[in-house]
């Protein structure tokens, strides 16, 4: 006889909150899909934020991740995927994964922009079989309703991150404990 405790109904949640995070939108249509919506990531960033214009000069490669899916309920997780560009060509494709623990509930959607300032920053990324966000990262963050908080110590760092366009009900993004993995899409 099959009973079902509050703890295995908790964690019957979790789980499929979980899974829904992995659920995001891009599915399996291919690299056209990811293009269209780095596409539309590209222009909304220089758009809402012109001061990253600079940094998308500066930059030796640009990933761009449209949509990452979070979601959790004590235990969580976070998918998306999204394409690297050099010199404004899509090269690779790559999916962002993170998994989380501790207290938290909710769910909530958003990009990220990883700019690679530096040629060993990006041979690093391109060749390692999971690259994880670590001490080398850097954030810009929006600082004035349309700037994003670039100075020199942020664009002498090798990589750049933006985090932007959150929406959703758990506070806050980060990086940290993200990892990066090369796909065909």
């Amino acid at each position: 006889m099959n009973s079902v405790t509050r703890r295995g109904f908790l964690i019957g949640i979790g789980s499929t909150a979980t899974l829904a995070a992995c659920g995001n939108g891009i599915g399996n249509k291919g690299a056209a899909t990811i293009d269209a919506r780095v596409d539309a990531t590209e222009q909304y960033l220089h758009n809402s934020f012109p001061g990253t214009d600079e940094l998308k000069h500066k930059a030796v490669g640009i990933l761009y991740m449209p949509l990452i899916t979070e979601a959790g309920f004590g235990i969580g997780g976070a998918y998306g995927r999204g394409a690297l560009r050099i010199n404004g060509v899509t090269v690779d494709y790559y999916s962002a994964t993170r998994a989380t623990f501790g207290f938290q509930i909710g769910a909530q959607q958003y990009a990220h922009v990883l700019y690679f300032m530096t040629q060993p920053a990006l041979e690093d990324f391109r060749r390692s079989d999971g690259w994880s966000a670590g001490a080398d990262l850097r954030y810009a963050i929006s600082n004035k309703g349309g700037s994003m908080g670039v100075d020199t110590t942020t664009e002498m760092a090798p990589v750049v991150a933006l985090v932007f366009g959150q929406a959703g009900l758990i506070a806050g993004a980060t990086l940290g404990g993200t990892k990066y993995t090369r796909i065909l899409p």
